[in-house]
């Protein structure tokens, strides 16, 4: 699959339309994947929400274990991006 970013506008009929046209010539099925921001998505959580959820997760319990504390800030090299 190829993938083209794009921008839009969703209408009050709940209807896609595109900032520009797609450079594909059609009639093809495609596939659509919608990015939101997530103050209009309420059954969401938030980023805070999951890390205080997995804080408190028993699941996650034997991270506290002086023993899974393998690694040192001596470890591994630096990553900068260029």
């Amino acid at each position: 699959m190829t993938a083209i970013e794009m921008t839009g506008t969703v209408d009050e009929n709940h209807q896609l339309k595109l900032d520009g046209t797609l450079p594909l010539a059609g009639p093809r099925r495609v596939r659509v994947i919608v990015l939101s921001p997530r103050t209009e998505i309420t059954n969401e959580i938030s980023e805070m929400e999951w890390l205080k959820a997995s804080l408190n997760n028993p699941a996650f319990e034997y991270l506290r274990d002086p023993e899974e504390d393998i690694y040192t800030i001596s470890d591994g090299k630096p990553f900068y991006e260029a």
